[in-house]
């Protein structure tokens, strides 16, 4: 496709000088090698620093060859008959999209091109209708290798989407009316939660508005309390603000031993307008993207607290430097700030998801870190029967989020390793849809 080959002849010119100097310290690295700590210096260069102290305590990496993405084709097409009129105004908010991706041409030199990518990984061509991605696991680990198993396993019976815009393959196509009505960009719902038992039945749903100004709505259903609540879009920064919710009677706070947040799901799930970005370079570096592994498979050298060993290949990357606006944050977090006021973003020029995300705490220094494990195939597992596709898609087996500064480590498996729905993933095929996620239906899913 014309447009994929421009950007990416254009983030190789900017990256070669960085890719000559980065395959120098990479020294001998080559498709076969495999990764340790031993040897993890040979990729200091090529990973985000959070991903980089993820080898250094144990995961191993497996370097293949490099291989290319092509986009579906409805998202190809869209991106021909659209992209030319999207445009973003001075505030970097953007205006006049339809479908496919914002901005298949991108000029390293335009002050702008921070946001374009962010509004690219915000339309990104894994998803563009409907996503209903079922039993989802989340199993958290202790950084004391010494002390087997996990010390919560988490089960929540789907991650589901409903875009109203950008849409491509199911009709209405490419605007659901409810964009140009109630003004709602998509929804999002994690729910019920199915393990642990103490927390069975809660629920999330989540609306972004298209309106720049206007936050998300977010609700949560506690089956404790019977009652559905409505959160701040500032909590969604924090693993466990929304469920620390007090049972009836008393009974106490729920149990959620997890780091990922909300805003970190799939690498990052804030609303795009209520952050600043900076370009910080283009640079080639490793990711997962054509992931072996599905389910994917624990990492049996750092007690399973990340996923190995897996194919890494070297891939054009955009480094983003997201900071929350003032409104969002503040240095002493209070009722209207958001647990993570900066993240550091790294988005593939290819398929535009993040492959890696480093946050930091208010304090300025480095918290945590994401590792995304992403496949593209024709089936997001071998033996699918039902989710089976025309064309290749890009899934996501596996995250990592990991507090680098105590180790405790969060893992989330899409498809789950206990899961009794294997194939997991079911995109654009008119399951998820508006009335599943509207937020009056939680009470119903959580029984």
């Amino acid at each position: 496709m014309k447009y994929r080959i421009a950007l990416v002849a254009t983030a190789f010119v900017i990256g070669l000088s960085s890719a000559l100097s980065s395959q120098a310290r990479a020294g001998s690295l080559k498709p076969g090698d495999l990764i340790s700590p031993d040897n993890a210096a040979l990729v200091a260069d090529l990973v985000s620093p959070g991903n980089f102290i993820l080898v250094q305590q144990g995961m191993h990496l497996k370097i293949v060859a490099t291989q290319a993405l092509e986009w579906p084709p409805p998202y190809k097409s869209a991106t021909e008959k659209y992209a030319p009129q999207v445009r973003l105004n001075d505030k970097g908010e953007l205006q006049n999209y339809s479908a496919g991706l914002p901005f298949p041409l991108l000029d390293p030199n335009d002050p702008q091109t921070a946001s374009k990518v962010m509004w690219n990984f915000s339309f990104r061509p894994q998803y563009t209708d409907d996503a209903d991605i079922r039993d989802v696991e989340v199993v958290s680990y202790r950084p004391n290798s010494a002390l087997p198993g996990p010390i919560e396993h988490f089960e929540v019976g789907h991650f589901a989407f409903y875009n109203n815009v950008g849409r491509t393959e199911v009709a209405p196509v490419p605007t659901d009316p409810e964009a140009t009505g109630p003004g709602i960009r998509y929804r999002f719902g994690a729910f019920p939660f199915l393990e642990p038992a103490e927390i069975r039945g809660y629920g999330m749903v989540r609306l972004r508005n298209i309106d720049p100004t206007v936050d998300d709505n977010a609700w949560y259903y506690n089956p404790m309390t019977r009652g559905t609540r409505r959160v701040r879009a500032g909590e969604l920064s924090d693993a466990l603000g929304p469920y620390e919710v007090s049972g009836s009677g008393g009974g106490g706070v729920t149990s959620y031993a997890n780091n990922l947040d909300p805003d970190s799901y799939f690498g990052f799930s804030a609303k795009i307008e209520n952050y600043n970005y900076k370009l910080l370079g283009i640079k080639p570096m490793l990711a997962v993207v054509h992931g072996e592994n599905s389910p994917a498979q624990p990492c049996q050298f750092d007690n399973n607290r990340s996923v190995c060993p897996e194919a890494w290949e070297m891939r054009q990357l955009y480094v983003i430097e997201a900071t929350a606006k003032p409104q969002s944050w503040t240095q002493k977090i209070g009722s209207d700030g958001v647990l993570i006021p900066k993240r550091v973003l790294y988005i593939d020029s290819e398929g535009w998801f993040i492959t890696a995300s480093d946050q930091y705490g208010p304090d300025g220094k480095l918290w945590k870190t994401i590792a995304t494990f992403n496949t593209y195939r024709d089936r997001p597992v071998p033996d699918a029967k039902v989710a089976i596709y025309p064309f290749k898609r890009i899934f996501q087996t596996a995250l990592v989020d990991e507090d680098v500064q105590n180790g405790f480590s969060s893992v989330v498996y899409m498809p789950g390793r206990e899961a009794q729905d294997r194939e997991c993933w079911y995109i654009n095929m008119g399951i998820a849809t508006k009335a599943f996620l509207d937020p009056h239906t939680l009470p119903m899913r959580g029984h």
